[in-house]
């Protein structure tokens, strides 16, 4: 029966569609990959690295943590080009592969078809139990068995919002929400039930509505793909003109034998003999149920594999088009210009300005100064002791407002003035370089502008 299907009765119109279970090579793959990726999620918010959580999107504290990378808000202008590389490289990803992207590593995809339906299938079998299940009457065996369903789909619903939650507001503020009494932390624990819901809804209801309906990215393919793109298709050449197999008369007919597993076995419910549709997740499921066909009547593997357009029309071979190269060259630039500046970011921020208002002044020595606000900013979790000088040793500073501890994750100002004797003063406006050193070490400096009558 084809995986798109009828009205359920308790769904009030909702067409649910009712997949054949997948098998094969590809589906095992699948399910490696995406255990491994499961096992990224559930476990980055709780690993410690540097003394942060390995991966932390802290948009209400403004602090993002990326593998011991501290992002505060002065950095978040790295954290949007970040964004915009992964963008980039999703489409790239999609011009070259298709949407590969949502079958094999979408978080949708993979709690639908890899936790919550496989659970599915557990209690309530295959497609076709399922339909029967659904249609029958309040028996004692379907409420049992929809009662453990969907009580295992609301705890791992409960289990991806508090991941979520860590995500966003640290695994270490969950555990006190947690631990803690519910009163000392009514927002958080709003905020799980509200997350918890969300997730069951999407999961046990909504399902593959979000990819086909809310999810823009498949309808970017429209724009994103071209002749050479590489997608999950079905090889219409060889397979039509489809047809029942029929002894000693195989010759006369393509390699299709139209038995529709490629239909059931869909998780979006249609059939890729139609063509590329925007419905299509590439989870191929399709490509696997298709082999297994073929093995069986001695025909070549295939029939729906991984093809461009330009192959299936004219047998060309696969050739990058220059719209990858294209993007591969935009997102290699972007990537190096990012590394550079990760690469160039000083873990504390230091900027120096003249007090507004102020002129320089002349001193009973006859020296100039010139009177200064400073911020320092640091960027890493410890806390440093420093000094803070001018880069040339001639020059003197009287601190109005001093510090000399900068907190981790937290700034210090500074008011002072900066002496300069005649003798070094050359032109009116000149450029003065300030250093901040902890442990001998310089590790971030300022330049601003001096200004004195010069001798």
């Amino acid at each position: 029966m084809p995986a798109k299907n009828k009205t359920d009765k308790q769904g009030k119109g909702r067409n649910f569609l009712y997949p054949k279970k997948p098998s094969g090579r590809l589906y095992t793959y699948r399910k490696w990959v995406s255990y491994a990726l499961l096992l990224c999620l559930f476990s980055f918010p709780f690993v410690q690295f540097k003394g942060e959580q390995l991966v932390l999107l802290n948009f209400i504290s403004r602090k993002f943590v990326f593998f011991g990378l501290i992002f505060t808000p002065q950095d978040f202008y790295l954290f949007a080009f970040a964004m915009l590389i992964f963008i980039l490289f999703v489409i790239c990803f999609t011009v070259v592969l298709g949407r590969l992207w949502c079958g094999w590593a979408c978080p949708q995809t993979i709690f639908m078809e890899m936790v919550f339906r496989r659970i599915e299938y557990w209690i309530e079998g295959d497609a076709l139990h399922q339909k029967k299940l659904d249609a029958q009457p309040w028996t004692a065996e379907k409420i049992f068995k929809k009662t453990v369903k969907h009580f295992l789909f609301l705890l791992i619903s409960f289990g991806i919002a508090n991941t979520f939650l860590a995500y966003l507001i640290g695994s270490d503020i969950l555990y006190k929400i947690i631990t803690e009494p519910v009163s000392a932390h009514i927002s958080g624990f709003i905020s799980i039930c509200i997350f918890t819901a969300v997730f069951y809804t999407v999961f046990a209801y909504v399902r593959e509505i979000v990819c086909t309906v809310i999810c823009p990215y498949g309808r970017l393919q429209g724009v994103l793909l071209d002749n050479q793109s590489l997608i999950v298709a079905y090889d219409e050449t060889r397979g039509e003109p489809r047809g029942k197999l029929v002894k000693d008369a195989g010759h006369l007919k393509g390699d299709c034998v139209d038995c529709g597993l490629c239909v059931q076995v869909c998780p979006t419910g249609i059939d890729i003999r139609k063509g590329t549709q925007l419905e299509c997740i590439n989870c191929t499921a399709c490509i696997d149920a298709c082999d297994e066909v073929m093995l069986k009547i001695n025909k070549p593997e295939r029939l729906i594999g991984f093809y461009n357009n330009d192959f299936i029309q004219a047998r060309k071979p696969f050739r990058a088009g220059f719209k990858a190269y294209g993007y591969a060259a935009v997102l290699l630039v972007a990537m190096i210009l990012f590394s550079s500046l990760i690469y160039n970011r000083q873990n504390v921020e230091t900027t120096v300005l003249r007090t507004s208002g102020t002129l320089f002044q002349t001193r009973a020595d006859g020296s100039i100064s010139n009177l200064y606000n400073a911020e320092l900013i640091n960027k890493t979790n410890r806390d440093m002791h420093f000094s803070f000088k001018s880069a040339n040793s001639t020059d003197s500073i009287l601190f109005i407002q001093q510090e000399n501890l900068l907190p981790k994750e937290g700034t210090v100002h500074l008011t002072f003035f900066l002496i300069r004797k005649p003798a070094q003063i050359k032109s009116y406006k000149t450029e003065v370089t300030f250093e901040v050193v902890t442990d001998k070490k310089t590790i971030s400096t300022a330049t601003t502008s001096f200004f004195a009558n010069p001798n």
